[in-house]
């Protein structure tokens, strides 16, 4: 490593000090900037504000177009919020990561005893070691999951631990994350946003990669999958589905590791076999990375109430089929109250203490510990014993130095007293800060100053064959403020990218094959019923939109036209769009937000699936729909704001139809399209080309099918009702017309597995086959409509048949 610059105060930290009582990322006790920061500072301190603004934008950018956020508990099941990113760094010496590393191993490797004994001998409990009735009342202690040992020997194969710097300089251990860990994903895309504002500093300071991690991970599951004994046996990611506030992560992680993202309802359990059911039928599944708390894992043995689960799932774990990264029933583990006892269980089980201590902690159900913790309540955080939450995680159910949190009124003496078996205390640690860019409420930029900020890292360790793998870097959460119990992303804290530097070169680590490789290429895997499911209905509600928009629009241009509601050609439209549900009386109809809703909602279940300029198209459609409800007028206003969501809407459907990769998955997509249409245009035929249709129902029903220039063209006359069927119900060449998208849908049906069976078409295709046939041959004059009624009743019958051979 090069030699050090010279310490010197440069403009942008010229005003930043160390706070009273507490240690510093930048400076050491004796007020020297660390080492290890020093390179970092003489070269960011260069920068203009304006130049820092850009930079920092850049990284911003970056996320935005990535799509990368995090849910924001709400209302709405949907609502996202930006990811809050903390442009500057953590920057560590691995030397210092090592030793840290080594503390978290030795934990690790206690915590894996600890579990193997709570669901095993139990000596622990019956040593006195830990209060049995503690246990028994956690809610994630299963006792369905007592005596079950896991698939490959192991309960812990991915763990993660916050851990925040003491006073005194030393690192403690705040929580740990058992149950099912975030944050990984997360801490790749901090890394990403971080390259983007410093690319000079990856190549020449000798960072840690994060990719070699993954891999060992991903080689470990592969490996683990395997165990059970079928060698097809995959693995996957089960996720409780999009409302979970980091469903991103889960699908970030899925495309990053080439992972099935599967939930509940994908999975079945045949013969103590856990298997996904896919478009091809079932297949085996031999370890699931679990995001889903275990309680809700199986509503037949545990949760009856949960709605995410599979049934039977336990029994395949059981049965040694199924390995589950992290075990059900780990998450005990990750209750305050154990804290209290780790230190003397440590030194029973292994024989010496803690490597890296965690906080201290009392718990509440002896008297001597109820004692002292009422004595010395101005000095720690009191709160629910069972309770998961992180130190500075502080709720009306917490008593921070000694007083309610939330102006709850009452005296925690006496709710000591009362409560102390229900009840923990930690002691109020003042974490170290870190430099953090901070802006004032709606400032710019480059008007933010470097100011102190507290911090805790999260460190994230794998199973391996070779042991514990521990990522060289993590996921820092800053505070928003001085105050340290901002530092949750709900309450504005932000998160940092957690940079660990040697002094000499660090290998490349990337996932990409090594040059010297032969190329292979890559399956597309298999597609899970549920995904095909959303895929098909994601085409159908995206083309059910796009024709509710022109049929609205249609109305609202002929309303300017006229000003007349009562005229024969709007009466005949509001009819047709009312039997649909869709009030044009409403500018911008709630039945229209409904179906865009239902596009966004499914287009979230496959957000794995199709690129990130798809879902910001989708998600920009259903927020310009939301922010136009109240500020449109009928006409001309409202035919305005109808041609922004039809170009918004086509955006989207361009993006996803024409640039997904051609895999089964896209085939469901663009059959839901095609059904949907031909759907769409027999109703438009039937509503307004009957004899009695009103003067202008004709040239209206070209226009909403998006076929006016080519009538002029291929007919050179004005509209009749045999050429506009003939041109919207019967040109084989034309997009909007019947017969071709009864085509496009043979063509699917022919590719999709399981087309024939027993040298026959499967019913699908021999379902689709008799409507082209007629369609082929079939004059506009013979079309009327009794045929139009029964081909709407033929259209609805294929997507049943779809559902039974595919989708269930």
């Amino acid at each position: 490593m090069p030699p050090p610059l010279p310490e010197t105060e440069p403009d942008l930290f010229a005003d930043y000090a160390r706070l009273p009582g507490v240690a510093d990322e930048l400076f050491d006790s004796d007020g020297r900037m660390r080492p290890v920061w020093q390179r970092f500072v003489q070269r960011f301190a260069r920068l203009s504000p304006d130049e820092v603004a850009a930079r920092f934008e850049r990284g911003n950018q970056y996320l935005r177009d990535a799509g990368v956020y995090y849910r924001q508990y709400s209302g709405d099941p949907l609502a996202e919020r930006d990811w809050p990113l903390s442009h500057l760094p953590v920057i560590l010496h691995d030397s210092e990561w090592a030793r840290i590393c080594a503390g978290l191993a030795q934990r690790a490797d206690l915590l894996e005893q600890v579990v193997a004994d709570l669901y095993g001998p139990g000596r622990l409990v019956a040593g006195g070691h830990l209060p049995a009735s503690l246990v028994a009342a956690s809610p994630q202690w299963l006792r369905p999951m007592v005596g079950v040992e896991p698939s490959g020997g192991h309960y812990l194969h991915l763990v993660a631990f916050e851990i925040g710097r003491s006073p005194d300089g030393s690192w403690l251990v705040l929580g740990d994350r058992l149950q099912a860990p975030s944050g990984a994903g997360f801490a790749l895309e901090n890394r990403m946003a971080t390259g983007r504002i410093f690319p000079e500093r990856f190549p020449r300071a000798y960072i840690h990669r994060l990719a070699g991690f993954f891999a060992e991970f991903k080689a470990a599951m592969t490996g683990l999958a395997a165990s059970g004994g079928d060698p097809a046996a995959r693995a996957a990611i089960l996720t409780p589905g999009p409302s979970n506030d980091t469903y991103y992560e889960h699908t970030y992680i899925a495309r990053y590791l080439g992972l099935m993202l599967l939930e509940g309802e994908d999975l079945l359990v045949e013969d103590a076999q856990a298997k996904v059911r896919t478009i091809e039928g079932p297949q085996p599944v031999g370890v699931l990375w679990r995001r889903i708390d275990a309680a809700f894992a199986d509503p037949l043995e545990l949760d009856a109430d949960s709605q995410i689960g599979t049934p039977g799932l336990v029994e395949a774990v059981r049965a040694g089929n199924l390995a589950l990264v992290n075990a059900l029933g780990s998450g005990v583990l990750e209750m305050r109250a154990m804290m209290a006892f780790l230190p003397r269980i440590a030194e029973v089980l292994t024989g010496r203490p803690l490597a890296m201590p965690n906080i201290a902690t009392w718990w509440c159900g002896g008297a001597a510990e109820r004692a002292y913790v009422r004595d010395n309540a101005d000095k720690m955080l009191i709160g629910p014993a069972l309770s998961s939450d992180l130190p500075f995680d502080v709720t009306a159910r917490t008593a921070p130095g000694g007083r309610f949190a939330g102006g709850v009124e009452g005296d925690p003496g006496a709710w000591i007293d009362a409560h102390g078996a229900d009840l923990v205390a930690q002691e109020a640690v003042a974490l170290s800060t870190t430099p953090a860019w901070v802006t004032e409420p709606g400032g710019a930029l480059a008007e933010g100053r470097i100011r102190p900020r507290p911090m805790t890292i999260r460190v994230f360790a794998a199973r391996t064959p070779q042991g514990w793998r521990f990522m060289k870097g993590g996921y820092a959460r800053i505070g928003q403020s001085g105050d340290a119990t901002a530092l949750a992303m709900q309450k504005g804290g932000s998160v940092a990218d957690v940079w660990i530097v040697s002094d000499r070169p660090v290998p490349a680590v990337t996932l990409r094959p090594r040059k010297d490789e032969p190329f292979r290429r890559a399956s597309p895997g298999v597609v899970p019923a549920r995904a095909a499911d959303n895929l098909f209905w994601l085409g159908r509600y995206v083309e059910r939109t796009e024709d509710a928009i022109r049929l609205i629009r249609a109305y609202h241009l002929r309303l300017a036209a006229t000003d007349n509601p009562g005229d024969a050609l709007l009466r005949r439209l509001r009819a047709f769009l009312g039997g649909y549900g869709i009030d044009v009386g409403q500018p911008m109809p709630v039945a229209l937000q409904q179906r865009i809703g239902a596009a966004r909602v499914c287009a979230a279940k496959v957000r794995d699936r199709f690129s990130v300029d798809g879902w910001a198209a989708i998600v920009d459609l259903d927020r310009t729909a939301q922010t136009t409800l109240s500020k449109i007028e009928p006409g001309d206003d409202a035919a305005r704001a109808m041609g922004v969501l039809l170009r918004k809407i086509t955006g989207f459907s361009g993006l996803v139809q024409d640039n997904m990769y051609r895999f089964q998955g896209w085939r469901f997509l663009s059959f839901g399209r095609a059904l949907e249409r031909a759907d769409a245009l027999t109703a438009l035929l039937h509503g307004l080309v009957d004899d009695e249709a009103p003067e202008g129902a004709l040239d209206l029903a070209v226009e909403v099918a998006d076929s006016v220039i080519t009538h002029r063209r291929r007919y050179s006359v004005e509209t009749s009702r045999d050429t506009v069927v003939d041109l919207l119900a019967l040109d084989a060449d034309n997009p909007r017309s019947i017969l071709f998208q009864v085509r496009a849908m043979r063509e699917q049906a022919a590719a999709l597995p399981a087309a024939m069976e027993n040298g026959r078409l499967a019913p699908l295709s021999r379902a689709i086959v008799p409507i082209d046939a007629l369609l082929s041959v079939t004059g506009p004059e013979r079309i009327r409509l009794p045929h139009l009624r029964r081909l709407r009743a033929q259209l609805a019958g294929i997507s049943d048949l779809m559902t039974a051979a595919y989708l269930r």
